[in-house]
């Protein structure tokens, strides 16, 4: 999406990997949804640079390691500039990724405007030594990446294991499926120290028993395209910074394009029904 990409973390999204945690100590994300108030931060640049963003996000993450993970995703955004310039994002996915990371579905629409600016649907599959990626809209095409590639819930749980491992910086080279599904990203995730109490001044839809003794990391990660040819030092093509608890629930949003940083307020959360899952 141009300007403006899903937060994934989504989203989200490892070059060196976390050893293998003990089955008792396996990440186990619960299923929610949670929406996210976004608001401009800060803005960096002259005239006609963006000084008024607002928007909404809402995350809706269900499903296990057994049957896989299932993302429903919405992030709207309004962009205004200092000419008096408006412009309304509107981005649209779903995605659903195999619990042992082998498999990944991805469908998203971006709307400019309220006119479509985007559709995109693909596939990748873990093959052997290869992730392998089959991509129907916008154009049909086949990639081939190296098997170290992650999908965006399987970097979610390492970085979760890295942060129980008590490592502070994680490295990884990411598929989402973002944008037209044709970019790769390695990452670097720097993790903070531990929290075992509710931070201060916690909004309301966080202060639920599911969170209240549960640890929560503070996570900066830096996302850069892959191949991009720069002229020096190659820099984020955004960052992204949230309160990640053992669950997988974020809180404290921040993104950082460049040119503007947009805070993300948590305003409601929604804890699901998890289903059993025996492997």
């Amino acid at each position: 999406m141009t300007g403006l990409r899903p937060f994934a973390l989504p989203a989200a999204l490892l070059a060196a990997t976390a050893a293998a945690l003990p089955a008792a100590a396996q990440v186990t994300l619960i299923p929610h949804r949670a929406i996210y108030e976004l608001r401009l931060s800060q803005a960096r640049g002259g005239a006609g640079s963006i000084d008024q963003v607002r928007g909404r996000i809402v995350y809706q993450f269900t499903g296990d390691a057994c049957e896989g993970y299932a993302l429903n995703f919405r992030q709207v955004t309004e962009i205004g500039n200092g000419e008096g310039q408006t412009n309304v994002s509107d981005l649209r996915s779903e995605t659903w990724e195999d619990g042992a990371g082998k498999s990944f579905r991805f469908q998203a629409q971006n709307f400019l405007n309220d006119q479509l600016d985007r559709d995109t649907d693909g596939r990748a599959e873990r093959a052997g030594d290869a992730v392998k990626v089959t991509i129907s809209k916008p154009n049909r095409l086949s990639n081939s990446y190296e098997a170290r590639m992650l999908f965006p819930t399987e970097h979610l749980v390492k970085i979760i294991e890295a942060a129980r491992e008590k490592q502070t910086l994680l490295q990884a080279s990411v598929y989402d499926g973002s944008e037209a599904g044709d970019k790769t990203f390695d990452t670097l995730a720097v993790i903070g120290k531990p929290a075992d109490a509710p931070p201060a001044g916690l909004e309301a839809p966080a202060r639920r028993p599911e969170l209240e003794k549960e640890t929560y990391w503070p996570v900066a990660i830096s996302y850069f395209e892959r191949g991009k040819k720069t002229d020096g030092e190659q820099t984020p093509d955004y960052q992204m910074s949230f309160d990640l608890y053992a669950n997988g629930i974020s809180r404290a949003l921040k993104i950082d394009y460049g040119d503007f940083v947009i805070d993300g307020d948590l305003k409601e959360l929604e804890i699901m029904k998890p289903t059993p899952c025996k492997k």
